[in-house]
């Protein structure tokens, strides 16, 4: 697999060091500046001469705020520089570049101009990966009162690096924040642009590696999970000589009394994602002997299901509930040899029982958790705030601790395997917050391990289509109100004839 490499801070520092001591020591700064430059004059500014507001910081940030300002300003645009710091306690490489600003009459100004001044663009160069996180310190002050003017005027905001006020290893928002339009970065991707609030402060993120070449860069441990990655990971076209037994069967167990929804769920998704066979123990009391707007589903007794052979992956957990038969049954499901898709509730009563988290990190099989964050704080003996600011670290905890590969839901996705490698979704938006969707995706999970991809594929695979569904449906409606989980199956299994056939 391919895919694009994602740093936390220290990664990156470690990366500018090396490149400082290099024999000939690119000037990054300038680099930096003129790069997010150019990106602002040829794909931002709809007209030649503009008028431009620059928020400068006291550290790097802010020099690579004056590096733009200064080529802007001999580009024939209008610039205004709003600073507050002492140039002379300004890092060397800020200082200069403030001294270059003056030396051609660039200004500087205390305060953000009058409000009646017609923007038409405002440059964010206040903090980057600067902002102090391992104290939590937000953003007070002059600062915050700057952000939130500016995130109050309607004018595009193009982010140096990272906002303003995010957090660049967590996505947490620090005090306050600057909502991009667009986010130039620097130098590798970072973690806080694609997860917790990362996707709605950043807008559009552009990547300027500034043609760092080192010996020994440091190892990246994330990726983004992006088109360009699901494309590699996609099943083969059909041959014409198969049968149902040729992809896989799927079993789902859950659907307790008044959830047998999420069960349905699960396995008309599967069904649809293109498994052979898909059978359902629904574990509610007279449940029905079909599924008359499914009939091709399978109905069984759950005894049933671990009767079958062979079965190329068991999902526990939608519509199980917590009763004292759901938990022999998912005692049964994590002693067995099966590959397993464990959600909903098969966690809660892993995170409650914890001879269940024994026997699941003790499993030679594969196994895939799909936690929301209340689940894996439930799983990591926390709370869902603690899991939110660090998400990156959370996913790894769960992987680490349970054996096995997950995915940590939420606003950028994280998908994490038990030697550390995590990606980042890029897929997905707001109108999948409504009930069953995690259902539907368990089912795609099943569905792409039935039809032979590796548990680690299929999941990075399903997590992704099933976030481009949702944006392909809000590309359909215009707005993200309304859709409901059902939704998604379709529009999944669409782009996934088209994703195949187009790469054939």
């Amino acid at each position: 697999m391919t895919a694009n490499p994602v740093y936390l801070t220290a990664e990156i520092r470690e990366i500018e060091h090396q490149a400082a001591i290099l024999p000939k020591p690119p000037r990054l700064m300038e680099k930096a500046g003129l790069a997010a430059a150019q990106i602002i004059r040829d794909q931002l500014l709809r007209k030649s001469k503009c008028c431009i507001l620059v928020l400068a910081g006291p550290g790097n940030n802010g020099g690579d705020g004056f590096v733009v300002a200064r080529y802007l300003k001999e580009w024939g645009n209008t610039i205004a520089v709003v600073f507050s710091g002492d140039p002379k306690c300004a890092p060397s490489d800020a200082k200069q570049a403030i001294q270059s600003w003056l030396d051609i009459g660039g200004e500087i100004s205390s305060y953000i101009p009058n409000g009646d001044k017609n923007w038409d663009m405002i440059v964010d160069g206040l903090f980057g990966i600067g902002l102090d996180q391992s104290q939590n310190r937000p953003i007070t002050g002059k600062y915050r009162e700057w952000i939130d003017t500016v995130n109050q005027m309607h004018v595009p905001i193009a982010a140096l690096d990272i906002p303003s006020g995010l957090g660049s290893d967590d996505g947490c928002i620090y005090g306050t924040a600057i909502r991009a339009t667009t986010t130039i970065t620097f130098i590798g991707y970072k973690a806080g642009l694609f997860t917790n609030y990362g996707p709605e402060c950043c807008g559009t993120v552009v990547l300027c590696d500034l043609d760092i070449r080192l010996l020994n860069p440091p190892e990246p441990q994330a990726w983004l999970m992006n088109d360009t990655l699901a494309h590699t990971l996609l099943p083969p076209p059909r041959s014409a000589n198969s049968h149902k037994g040729s992809f896989g069967n799927v079993a789902i167990l859950g659907g307790s009394t008044g959830m047998v929804g999420a069960a349905l769920l699960a396995g008309r998704s599967a069904l649809r994602l293109g498994a052979g066979r898909v059978y359902l123990g629904l574990l509610a009391d007279n449940t029905p002997a079909v599924d008359f707007s499914q009939p091709e589903l399978m109905l069984r007794v759950p005894s049933e299901i671990f009767t079958l052979n062979p079965l190329h992956c068991l999902v526990v957990g939608p519509g199980l509930g917590q009763s004292a038969t759901a938990l022999s049954y998912l005692e049964d499901a994590l002693t067995s040899e099966y590959i397993l898709v464990l959600d909903a509730d098969a966690l809660n009563l892993i995170a409650q029982h914890t001879n269940l988290a024994k026997i699941l990190s003790l499993r030679k099989a594969p196994a895939i958790l799909t936690p929301h964050p209340a689940e894996a704080a439930r799983l990591l003996k926390t709370d869902t705030t603690a899991v939110q600011h660090n998400r990156i670290n959370a996913a790894l905890q769960l992987a680490q601790r349970f054996n096995c590969h997950l995915i940590l839901k939420g606003a950028g996705s994280i998908c994490c395997f038990s030697d550390g490698k995590r990606y980042l979704n890029t897929s997905g938006n707001p109108a999948l917050s409504t009930a069953g969707t995690g259902d539907v995706l368990t089912g795609i999970i099943g569905a792409l391990i039935a039809q032979g991809l590796h548990p680690d594929q299929a999941l990075l695979l399903a997590v992704y289509l099933h976030g481009a569904a949702a944006d392909r449906w809000v590309q359909q409606h215009r707005g993200m109100v309304g859709m409901a989980a059902a939704d998604i199956i379709d529009l999944a299994r669409l782009l996934l004839n088209e994703w195949i056939y187009a790469a054939n």
